[in-house]
């Protein structure tokens, strides 16, 4: 692995995007596990709300991109935990060679990104493959990418993040984290009167991502 795993403290507050390892075996509430599914796989924390205090909505992978499984893990079976920041701050140490398309502009645009001063990170086939080492990136990948913002970008900020696509020629999907929920960057910046904004009680077409849910916002 490429990135040093968080140790896991009895409290340790677990976001959307972070990879998790589970101890073995693989143990998972939910409909069963697909004869795809490699127990030795990180799973990644999804949004829903949580069935209990110790349950956690995980999604599993597989090597083909239809192959997605929706999940909860107990967590007590949390043995490392990796978060996008960290991968960030960790990105070359390993990187497989040739370079994908995808990791290649992320290595043009991580110094742009720590410019604009959010916390970011590689999420989605990126960020596995980099903090796995396994061959899920395809030459057409694109490159996701997790920016949290618990408020509105400023002037500056939100100029950097439009500057970002022309940087590189792989198709950038970039995904706001407002600590509430998650919208699409691209739709945000169109200028259109709502955005949808994913969290864990469901979608909610909303014109503020940065407005409490309850008071603005209309399920999709």
């Amino acid at each position: 692995m490429n990135a040093s795993r968080c140790a896991i403290s009895p409290d340790a507050m677990f976001r959307p995007h972070d990879l998790l390892w589970v101890r073995a075996p693989l143990s998972l509430a939910g409909p069963a596990l697909p004869e795809w599914v490699d127990a030795d796989w990180p799973v990644v924390v999804r949004r829903a709300e949580p069935l209990d205090p110790e349950a956690i909505p995980v999604g599993l992978r597989g090597r083909e991109r239809h192959q997605r499984h929706a999940a909860w893990l107990d967590r007590a079976q949390v043995s490392d935990a990796l978060s996008p920041e960290a991968l960030a701050s960790a990105l070359w140490a390993r990187v497989p060679d040739p370079v994908p398309a995808a990791l290649e502009a992320l290595r043009t645009l991580a110094p742009y990104l720590d410019e604009i001063g959010l916390p970011w990170g590689p999420s989605g086939s990126a960020g596995f493959a980099l903090a796995t080492g396994i061959a899920v990136l395809r030459p057409d990948s694109d490159l996701d990418l997790l920016i949290r913002a618990a408020a509105a970008p400023t002037a500056r900020q939100t100029n950097g993040l439009k500057a970002l696509q022309g940087l590189v020629p792989c198709r950038l999907d970039i995904q706001i984290d407002t600590g509430v929920g998650g919208f699409a960057l691209n739709e945000w910046l169109s200028g259109r009167r709502r955005v949808l904004l994913k969290t864990a009680r469901g979608p909610f077409l909303v014109a503020d991502p940065w407005q409490s849910v309850e008071s603005e916002a209309r399920p999709s």
